[in-house]
Order: C-alpha cells, then sequence, then structure tokens
C-alpha cells in the first residue's frame, strides 16, 4: 500500500511492546505533549473520553467536539486543557461551522482523532438521503479533515487517526448500492462505513505524506461503550457480549482505558515516524486477515489504494468538499 509514497509501510506488526491490555495513560507514560493541541471528535463518551483525559494528562491541549455539548460539558468538568465546541458529524453544515471556527483561531493541529460513530443504528438518513452511519462515521470526518487541511499542515508530523473497526469485515464498500437504497441491514451497513473509514486513511495519507501529515485507522478492540446504545440487550447476550445481568461476558472485552490505547499510541508514538496509511490494534501495525476468515486481522479489500482513491472522488462529490487541487493529484 502506499506505493506512491517515498516511505512505505507493510501492513505487518513491528513488535511496539505493548499489547491487547495496554492502557491509554501507560502508552503516553513517558510522553510529554506540552505545546501539542488535539481535536477528537466525540471526546466527552466512551473511548473518547478516555483518549481526551489520557492527552490532557500528557500535557496537550484538546479541543472537543460534541454534538451535545451541555453533555460533553459535564463529563469533563475539572478537565483542565479542553475546549468543547458544537458539531454533528451528520450535518455538513455543522460541520463546516465548526471548521470556519477552528481555522479562525490560527491554530495548528499535531494530532487530529475521528473518534465519534454509531454503529448497528436503526434505518436513518440524513443530509440528502444518505445512509446514517455511512453519513456520520466516514463522509462527516471525510469533510471535517479536508477542511482542516491548512491547520494540519502548518504544524509539520501531524497525524490524523481514524477509529475503525474489525466490524470492517462485515462489509466491502457496496458500490452499487453505497446508501442502501435497496434494503437495509444494519451490521452491513455498520461494516461498510468502517471499511471507508480505513480506506479514508489509506488515501489521506498517499495525499499527505509529502506534507507531513500522515493518517492512520485503528480497530479499538470489544468495549462495551455507549456506541451500543442502539443493540437491544438480548442481542449482545446473543452475541456474547454481556451476561444477563448487564456483566461483561467475553473476556477479550477490553476497558474503555485499554480500548483507547490505540488510537493514542497511533497519533503520538516515535515508532510510526516515517510511517503512515495503516490499520492498527492493540497498539501494533495490524497483520493482514488471514485466509481462512478469521474475525481479526485487516481485510484486503479496506487496504486496496485502488479503491481508496475511488472511494475518496465518490465523497468528495458527495460532500463538495476535497484537498487543494496540489494535494488532489499528488
Amino acid at each position: 500500500m502506499n506505493q506512491d509514497n517515498k516511505s512505505k509501510t507493510l501492513q505487518h506488526k513491528i513488535g511496539s511492546g505493548f499489547n491487547h491490555r495496554t492502557t491509554a495513560e501507560e502508552v503516553l507514560s513517558n510522553t510529554d505533549l506540552s505545546g501539542k493541541l488535539a481535536i477528537v471528535t466525540g471526546g466527552y463518551s466512551g473511548l473518547g473520553l478516555e483518549t481526551t483525559r489520557a492527552l490532557v494528562r500528557a500535557g496537550a491541549k484538546v479541543v472537543v467536539t460534541a454534538r451535545r455539548p451541555a453533555i460533553a460539558k459535564e463529563a469533563l468538568a475539572g478537565l483542565a486543557g479542553v475546549e468543547i465546541d458544537e458539531m454533528d458529524l451528520a450535518d455538513l453544515t455543522s460541520v463546516r461551522a465548526f471548521a470556519d471556527r477552528f481555522l479562525a483561531s490560527n491554530q495548528s493541529i499535531d494530532m487530529l482523532i475521528l473518534n465519534a460513530g454509531i454503529m448497528a443504528c436503526p434505518e436513518t438518513r440524513v443530509g440528502p438521503g444518505w445512509e446514517a452511519q455511512f453519513a456520520t462515521n466516514h463522509l462527516g470526518h471525510f469533510t471535517l479533515t479536508n477542511l482542516l487541511w491548512p491547520a494540519l499542515v502548518s504544524q509539520e508530523g501531524a497525524r490524523v487517526v481514524s477509529v475503525a473497526s474489525t466490524g470492517h469485515h462485515f462489509s466491502p464498500i457496496r458500490w452499487d448500492d453505497m446508501q442502501f437504497e435497496n434494503g437495509y441491514e444494519k451490521f452491513p451497513a455498520y461494516g461498510q462505513s468502517k471499511t471507508a473509514t480505513i480506506l479514508f486513511s489509506v488515501e489521506l495519507d498517499r495525499r499527505g505524506a509529502d506534507q507531513g501529515v500522515r493518517a492512520f485507522s485503528v480497530h479499538p478492540g470489544g468495549i462495551l461503550t455507549p456506541l451500543q446504545r442502539h443493540m437491544p440487550k438480548e442481542e449482545m447476550i446473543a452475541l456474547g457480549w454481556i451476561d444477563e445481568s448487564g456483566q461483561v461476558a467475553n473476556p477479550n472485552f477490553k476497558t474503555p482505558e485499554q480500548g483507547a490505547a490505540t488510537q493514542v499510541w497511533a497519533a503520538t508514538s516515535p515508532q510510526l515516524e516515517g510511517k503512515g496509511g495503516v490499520y492498527c490494534e492493540d497498539c501494533d501495525i495490524s497483520e493482514p486477515a488471514p485466509a481462512d476468515g478469521a474475525f481479526f486481522g485487516v481485510k484486503d479489500y479496506a487496504i486496496d489504494p485502488e479503491q481508496a482513491r475511488r472511494l475518496w472522488e465518490i465523497s468528495a462529490q458527495l460532500t463538495q468538499t476535497d484537498l487543494p487541487t496540489s494535494v488532489r493529484y499528488s
């Protein structure tokens, strides 16, 4: 992948020294982020909240975007170094308004962590009729990143980290029915949105590497957070995620502190200098998914550079947003 970059990154583990149980605070235990600025979408709930906490403890300033600013203010109360601003990823007018406000502040971005998202929701249409998971998880973040490009390139070494999921195994991009107009299925729709998230990082890294912007996608692991709010308890019991009392039943599930570790690692680790465009999990670069269909690793279709370019072009047309021409065709 990233065949157009001088520094190619292979989709294989690099031996980071961290593991499945590493927490975000452990990742940053010897890291000083003083003077650094991070934007964390949805950084007030679940993994986003733990990501914000870890970055602030390491000295970073964090701008948290929130669809529900009042709830964000309550969740982040007492945490110094945090600013909260309103943004709804499903509403591109809201995304553009936030980007305009941020750019007007003349601040540079060191870390853009695209954390917010929705999962397995009932069929919902937003904007001009877009399927909500694809629109929120991919198109909203695509638009935001393109609009914030001046603040990303103004600081050498910026990173964009997109929170994906092993759920991308549920579906590749449905090129003939991307908006599920011919019948909605919540898990394939979620899977497609996460495949899009990974492909976005592949193409963003290809376009941004020469200007010092590197992109990564991450699978945080299985974690019980408000992300599952649309899933009935009975469904999560059937999947083996929780027991009858609502407690975690899957021994491989992580705590939110552990779940936030990989996105923090991807955003800050010196082990990733000169690398980019890769899918990460358990605080390391992931291996390709095995041919036997086992539910781990990254699927070939999610890191295919041609599919990444195709999706970028479609996303740019849908959102009427793109990088400057000099970056667009690099």
